[in-house]
């Protein structure tokens, strides 16, 4: 349409009657509202415009009647249809801005019309370039009413109005990004299969046509249009009910089926090895052609995306063939075999029927060992089963007709870990992952692994909003993944939830027992650290302490109808990610204090038990009281029984009480966590540029209680409390003191020492302080790191200067990695791989962050660099970078993985990835560190250097740095 033609259209806009933007009322006594669709269209129409009226009821308290008669129609009328039908052509003709709708995929638009003849006063037409356009743009005006996608399967309230009136302009949506998009659910033995067999679909004991009635009406108003349905044993196979189908149809979804079930067949519950013989199709081809050819004979009306290829019944390597190259000639054959099934059946030609080939773990490796997939099937590239896509299309595969996909995890159950419990994957990692296949093309197809859907409703919004929103949604400088939430239900608790998924990122809930699965091992201690970086696993308890105090606010202040969505989204999940948290890290301190002879431990151990008995309680409230009943049988706190959520045994503790009282400084504590021997008692030496401060635990170890005293050798030694009483009573047998230093009473001395007395109960015990300053503060700026006790660590957003580099750049992404905030290496899509790795072509060519840090210490450190375990962005890449000390050679690091080997398991379970590498010996004083870029995707999160004061720290070092530099501050 040319340019001049569309002015033509947009002027005809300003004519009386077809104003540029009008109001229409759903709430005017005197006008009415009825609701018109046509009975010659889809059978979807008739739904949506039910559901339409049913929305408007939630909103006003009244139920407009729908019609299909035109005739009778008067008032203020909702006209809903394509846009080629007689009624919505009697309306807006061909000459409006709704023409150009015709020939678009999955498009809307609306318009209000004044007086457009008969009884009618105004008319809002609705109308679709085809079936499901139709009804996202009858759901988009859903939502513009108030109804969230969520207000059934969250139970998000809707706010009634008395008067209710839409200001509308003529307009039309953009084609979705992504052209099939939907879910996959999967796991469904713990939560959505018991509730509907039980609770919701009783009559049919399954998740049947009822169940998928409300999954496929959540998944239109959420813009999806695709299901892979749910497969396991404990569930018949979709085929098995008629009314899957037949729904399916009514509601215009696309059927597809997971990876490891081709040509919509459920394997699991459809092939009976005992009459059917073995799934081999080497062995058995003529019973395996025959079972896919009913199915193809079954759907050959149906819309739906055939998964092609072959594997092992469920979710295992295709039987039959003793490696990847012996695979080929096989999965060749097959996949020709299948589309002749397709094509004699379907009638037309295989590259026009929807095809998918999920390179899905092994499948890889035989794609990779040299499998020619016809041009027009889609390649669906999953991610590793935790978040990061294992590859995408190169620049060959980005040419094929049939275009590329993602396959994304959610929930999984599997090797190392299961997670299907709670809300886990950080929306800001599928973000940054899912952004990254926008950008290389994978566009076909989205689908995203929900599990049982419920509790994941925040990332499932996250997903399809990304894959929908035709605009570029993505700006590597703006942290806005959880912006996607904020229109509509989260309460206000944008914040909580993300913080929620930050701690989550660090370790899943579910992974907390530092166990395995596949084989199952036996939960352990944690790996967090109780003596140093001022307690981290305190830091961690504390900040779950605080996430929860300010739920249980928002629950309180959500009121009664928003009470039941509140607590799906927000506060079960964080609530009782708190209680796994505190059931681990009490047991572990119960274990550790027991060595140090602290009476708390007892207390530690019995809030182990406390918090897995709450646990019990949520989800009990959540089964049986929340919204009436309403969805007693969905949650599941430990499926597949797991160790993890089992209650912890803790052994029997013993401590000696013969001391009466103690104290322990921080730091001052062997491996096994008892006490270092020796009469010296000190902390960590305080620095001027640091600004530390740490604690000594004062504690019982009898129940006799003690008065005590704290006394300073010096006035520029602060204590956070001087005096206290401790009893037998849990909170009251230890008080945690912090300890720092006032600089401003330090004057100009170089070091200084100094000492705190703890005196009571008739023994007294001191603590050696030591404070030094090394380094002028004044000189410090933006990027500048100092040591501290043998120790420097760098958070990469705060860096000293970049250079973008021919190739490769870094560029921030926020909320993100350990540290909040990371650094990510882009590319430009035109440019080609780099792979000239000499010092010299690395340094001229990439990209480099550039980083100082001073020492007063000399020694031949290590430098480890923490980045998220990224995969490669397609076979051309690998996960590769450069470092380099005072500009001398630039050593090349790799951190890819291959296969699920141990680090990729190690990997995953701590969203981290690490290299160490050996520095060469410095001298005291200032040096500077870069990292240059080399293979996109890298992603780098935290560099610690050990110049041989190093301790282990599970979660993030504090950077050591001058506070008031760091790079939050200037967010």
């Amino acid at each position: 349409m040319n340019v001049s033609f569309r002015m033509f259209l947009y002027c005809l806009l300003l004519l009386p009657g077809i104003a540029q933007a009008q109001q229409f009322s759903f709430t005017d006594k005197d006008k009415g509202l009825q609701i018109v669709y046509s009975l010659a269209g889809p059978k979807l129409d008739s739904i949506a415009a039910h559901l339409l009226a049913n929305d408007v009821k939630l909103v006003t308290g009244n139920l407009p009647p729908v019609i299909t008669d035109l005739a009778n129609a008067k008032g203020n009328v909702i006209v809903i249809g394509n846009i080629s039908s007689p009624l919505i052509q009697r309306f807006v003709g061909s000459h409006t801005v709704l023409d150009d709708l015709h020939g678009k995929w999955e498009c809307y638009g609306k318009m209000v019309i004044d007086h457009p003849g008969g009884n009618i006063s105004k008319v809002l037409v609705v109308a679709g370039s085809d079936t499901r356009g139709t009804a996202f743009g009858v759901f988009s005006l859903s939502e513009l009413l108030g109804v969230s996608p969520w207000y059934w399967w969250a139970d998000v309230p809707v706010t009634q109005k008395k008067k209710v009136a839409l200001e509308l302009s003529p307009e039309i949506s953009r084609p979705p990004t992504v052209k099939y998009r939907g879910i996959f659910i999967n796991d469904e033995d713990w939560g959505l299969q018991p509730w509907a067999a039980k609770t919701f679909e009783p009559e049919t004991g399954d998740i049947g046509p009822k169940t998928y009635a409300k999954v496929f009406e959540l998944l239109l108003r959420l813009k999806a249009n695709l299901i892979w349905p749910a497969m396991h044993p404990s569930t018949k196979a979709f085929f098995s009910y008629p009314g899957n189908k037949t729904v399916a149809e009514d509601y215009g979804i696309v059927i597809g089926s997971s990876h490891a079930e081709p040509m919509l067949r459920n394997n699991v519950g459809e092939w009976d090895e005992k009459t059917m013989g073995p799934f081999n199709y080497l062995t058995n081809k003529e019973k395996v052609y025959q079972y896919w050819e009913s199915r193809v004979k079954e759907s050959t009306n149906i819309d739906a995306i055939y998964t092609m290829g072959m594997r092992g019944v469920h979710d295992s390597g295709m039987e039959g063939v003793k490696n990847s190259k012996e695979a080929v000639p096989l999965l060749e054959q097959i996949i020709k075999d299948q589309r002749d099934l397709l094509e004699k059946y379907r009638g037309k030609p295989a590259d026009s029927i929807p095809q998918v080939f999920t390179a899905y773990k092994e499948v890889l490796d035989i794609y990779d060992s040299g499998l020619k997939i016809p041009d027009d099937i889609t390649l669906v590239w999953p991610d590793d089963n935790y978040g990061y896509i294992q590859r995408l299309s190169n620049k060959e595969e980005q040419k094929r007709s049939g275009g590329s996909g993602v396959y994304y995890h959610a929930s999984y159950w599997g090797r190392p870990h299961d997670y299907l419990w709670l809300p886990s994957t950080h929306p800001g990692l599928m973000y940054e992952e899912m952004d990254k296949a926008r950008q290389e093309g994978a566009t076909q197809l989205w689908v995203l692994n929900v599990g049982d859907i419920k509790p994941l409703e925040y990332n499932i919004e996250i997903f399809f909003k990304m894959a929908y929103d035709p605009e570029p949604v993505i700006s590597l400088m703006l942290d806005d993944w959880h912006k996607y939430w904020q229109v509509r239900n989260s309460f206000g608790a944008e914040k909580i939830l993300q913080q929620y998924y930050q701690l989550a990122f660090e370790r899943r809930p579910e992974f907390m027992g530092w166990s395995r699965t596949e084989p199952t091992t036996q939960t352990t201690t944690t790996q967090y650290n109780h003596f140093f970086y001022g307690d981290e696993a305190q830091q961690r308890l504390d900040k779950y302490d605080s996430l929860v105090k300010q739920v249980k606010a928002g629950w309180l202040k959500a009121g009664a109808n928003e009470n039941a969505a509140y607590y799906q989204m927000v506060y079960y999940p964080v609530v009782c990610a708190a209680w796994m948290n505190k059931k681990f890290l009490y047991r572990d301190k119960a274990l550790y204090y027991a060595k140090q002879n602290r009476l708390s431990a007892f207390d530690y151990a019995a809030q182990s038990k406390a918090a897995y008995d709450s646990i019990i309680k949520e989800t009990e409230y959540y089964n049986h009281v929340l919204s009436g009943g309403k969805w007693k049988n969905m949650m599941s706190m430990k499926p597949r029984n797991l160790p993890v959520y089992q209650e912890l045994e803790i052994p029997t503790l013993s401590i000696d009480r013969s001391a009466g009282w103690s104290i322990v400084p921080e730091g001052f504590v062997t491996k096994d966590s008892s006490l270092i021997p020796g009469n010296e008692t000190l902390l960590p030496a305080f620095d001027n540029i640091n600004r530390q401060r740490y604690f000594i635990d004062v504690f019982l170890n009898d129940n006799k209680p003690v008065d005590w005293k704290a006394t300073v050798s010096d006035n520029w030694i602060r204590l956070s409390k001087k005096s206290g009483s401790l009893s037998g009573e849990w909170g009251k047998n230890q008080v945690r003191i912090w300890v720092d230093v006032d600089w401003n009473k330090v004057g100009m001395k170089k070091e200084l020492t100094g000492k705190v007395l703890f005196t009571g109960g008739g023994k007294q015990m001191e603590v050696n302080i030591r404070c030094h300053q090394p380094f002028n503060r004044d000189h410090f700026t933006w990027g500048q790191y100092a040591e501290n006790n043998g120790f420097v660590c760098i958070h990469p957003m705060n860096l000293q200067t970049f250079h973008k580099g021919a190739a490769y750049q870094w560029a921030p992404r926020f909320d993100l990695g350990y540290t909040g905030g990371v650094l990510e290496v882009v590319h430009s899509p035109e440019r080609d791989p780099y792979y000239s790795l000499n010092t010299d072509s690395i340094k001229k060519n990439s990209g480099w962050l550039a980083y100082s840090f001073d020492t007063y210490t000399a020694a031949t450190p290590t430098i480890t660099v923490y980045t998220i375990p990224t995969q490669p962005l397609n076979n051309k890449f690998s996960m590769r970078y450069g470092v380099s000390v005072d500009d001398g050679p630039v050593k090349v690091v790799d951190f890819k993985t291959v296969g699920r080997s141990e680090e990729w398991k190690e990997n995953v379970l701590r969203n981290r990835a690490e290299r160490t590498i050996q520095l060469p010996h410095l001298n005291k004083g200032r040096h500077s560190l870069k990292i240059y870029a080399i293979d996109p995707g890298v992603i780098l999160d935290e560099i610690r250097i050990d110049l041989g004061g190093l301790k282990k720290a599970y979660s993030t070092i504090p950077p050591t740095t001058d506070p008031r530099l760091d790079w939050r501050h200037r967010k």
